[in-house]
C-alpha cells in the first residue's frame, strides 16, 4: 500500500514538472527574406502609387485596371454644360433607383430562409423601398444563397440573363461565396462569382438578417455612384 502511494506520489510530482516547463516561453528567431521572395514580390516606391491621376504613365498598372471599364460615377468636376446635366440625371435616376430595389432570391440552402426574416417587422425592409419578387424579368436584384451546384450552375446563368438592365447580385453566406463547408466537393462551384458577376458579399453560414440588410445599405451606396448607358 505504502509503495503504491509513494508510486503515484512521484507520477504527480513528474507530471507538474512537465506540465511546468511546457508552460516556459519559448523564443522564437525571425529568419531574414529571402532573394525569392523579394523577386516574386517586387517592391513598388510610394511615389510611383497615384490613385488621383488616371493617365496610365502616373499610376500603377492595378490602379489603371481598376479604373477602366467602371460603371461608377467620377468624383472630378464637370467641365461644361453638358457632363453637368447628364451626370445630374444619372444622380436623379440613381436617387430613385435606390428607393425602389426589387430583389429576387435563388435559394439553394437554408441560408435562403434568413432573407425571409429581414421582410418581417422586425427588421421592416419595406421602409427601404426593398420588395421581393419572383420573377427575373421584374427584379433588379439577385440574392443567391447557399452551395452552388455544378448542375444548378447553367440555371443560374440562364435566371440572371433573364434580368433587366441594370442589375446587380448579393452573395449571400460562405457557401455561395466560395463554397463553404462544400469547398472540397467535386459537384461545388467554389463561389457563384465564377458563374455570374457579383457586386456584394455577405458574409455568414448562415448571415443574419442584420448582415444582409447591411449588404443592402452598401448596395445603395453603390447605385448611387451608377452611370447611365
Amino acid at each position: 500500500m505504502t509503495s503504491f502511494f509513494s508510486a503515484g506520489l512521484r507520477g504527480s510530482i513528474a507530471f507538474g514538472k512537465a506540465s511546468t516547463s511546457a508552460s516556459r516561453p519559448v523564443l522564437a528567431i525571425a529568419r531574414p527574406l529571402s532573394s525569392t521572395a523579394s523577386a516574386l514580390v517586387p517592391h513598388v516606391p510610394r511615389s510611383a502609387i497615384n490613385t488621383t491621376d488616371p493617365s496610365p504613365s502616373t499610376s500603377t498598372p492595378m490602379t489603371a485596371l481598376a479604373m477602366s471599364g467602371s460603371n461608377q460615377l467620377s468624383l472630378e468636376t464637370p467641365k461644361n454644360g453638358a457632363e453637368y446635366v447628364l451626370s445630374s440625371m444619372d444622380k436623379v435616376v440613381n436617387w430613385a433607383r435606390q428607393g425602389s430595389m426589387w430583389p429576387m432570391t435563388f435559394g439553394l440552402a437554408f441560408a435562403d430562409k434568413t432573407a425571409r426574416h429581414m421582410a418581417a417587422a422586425r427588421y421592416d425592409q419595406d421602409r427601404l423601398g426593398v420588395v421581393f419578387r419572383a420573377s427575373p424579368r421584374q427584379s433588379d436584384i439577385m440574392i443567391v444563397a447557399g452551395t452552388l451546384t455544378n448542375k444548378m450552375a447553367p440555371p443560374l446563368r440562364k435566371v440572371y440573363d433573364q434580368m433587366p438592365e441594370p442589375r446587380w447580385v448579393i452573395s449571400m453566406g460562405s457557401c455561395a461565396n466560395g463554397g463553404g463547408y462544400y469547398h472540397y466537393s467535386y459537384s461545388v462551384v467554389r463561389g457563384c462569382d465564377r458563374i455570374i458577376p457579383v457586386d456584394i458579399y455577405v458574409p455568414g453560414c448562415p448571415p443574419t438578417a442584420e448582415a444582409l440588410l447591411y449588404g443592402m445599405l452598401q448596395l445603395q451606396r453603390k447605385m448611387r455612384r451608377n452611370r447611365q448607358g
